[in-house]
């Protein structure tokens, strides 16, 4: 990463440290209690003075997640090549995608939790439903946008219909599909989280359940930070290993830019 490309977070990172530095001084001058609202500095303390449990509840988190968001992503890659095999298969299914994405996740993870129980696999189900959506539906988009003369010439060579998926499809539609798995990214530690709420023996979800009805409301807000957090870095693993599978594609948009 270049000094520019630094840079360029620059503002980003001005406007967090200005909004801290008033939340902190709102709460001293204004003495709100910290049963309300707890300042910067006393959840960075309760982070560290309850980081062993916050630890271990974190890596049941982060198993769920990316567990969740690989079987999301095989689903979605499947569903994406899918209808775009078949546009009768398309237009049957995407209705059905758009459909799945109005139900209430609210309602839906207590049926999970008596139908399935509080191990891992409803956690799983739940992020599967957050991340796999954008991902069917970004890379669906993107094996649409393939340029018709690329597939005409493959076809004048003869090339069966898997291979010019493999050949000309696929790379494509690689940008798009990384689009959505981005955006997958951030669902994902949420849609975790959230399961483990309704029911779950270990995980960021439970333990901000037990703080809030303990009224440690620090600790609910340092186990946020690292929500904030794990989101951050699955986002910027899913942009670094875009860069790596797809240089041409960020060379081309650098030399664009």
């Amino acid at each position: 990463m270049n000094l520019r490309k630094l840079a360029s977070y620059g503002p980003a990172l001005i406007l967090i440290i200005a909004l801290l530095a008033l939340w902190q001084l709102y709460v001293q001058v204004g003495q709100i209690s910290p049963l309300f609202l707890p300042s910067p500095t006393a959840i960075v303390a309760a982070l560290a003075q309850n980081w062993p449990i916050i630890y271990d509840n974190t890596l049941q988190t982060l198993l769920e997640t990316v567990l969740g968001i690989l079987l999301a992503t095989l689903f979605g890659l499947a569903m994406a090549i899918l209808l775009d095999i078949s546009s009768w298969m398309r237009r049957a299914i995407y209705p059905l995608l758009v459909i799945s994405q109005t139900i209430p996740m609210i309602a839906l993870a207590p049926l999970l939790l008596i139908w399935i129980g509080p191990d891992i696999r409803s956690k799983l189900i739940v992020v599967i439903i957050y991340c796999f959506f954008p991902i069917a539906v970004a890379c669906a988009d993107g094996l649409a946008s393939v340029e018709p003369e690329l597939i005409n010439l493959l076809r004048s060579m003869r090339a069966t219909r898997w291979q010019i998926l493999w050949m000309v499809r696929l790379p494509a539609a690689l940008p798009s599909f990384f689009s959505g798995l981005r955006i997958a990214a951030t669902y994902s530690v949420v849609g975790a989280i959230f399961g483990e709420y309704v029911g779950a023996e270990k995980g960021l979800g439970i333990y901000m359940q037990r703080a809030t009805n303990s009224f440690a409301i620090s600790q609910v807000f340092a186990a946020i930070v690292v929500t904030a957090a794990l989101s951050l870095l699955l986002f910027g693993l899913v942009s670094l290993i875009e860069r790596i599978a797809l240089p041409w594609y960020h060379g081309a948009t650098y030399r664009r830019a």
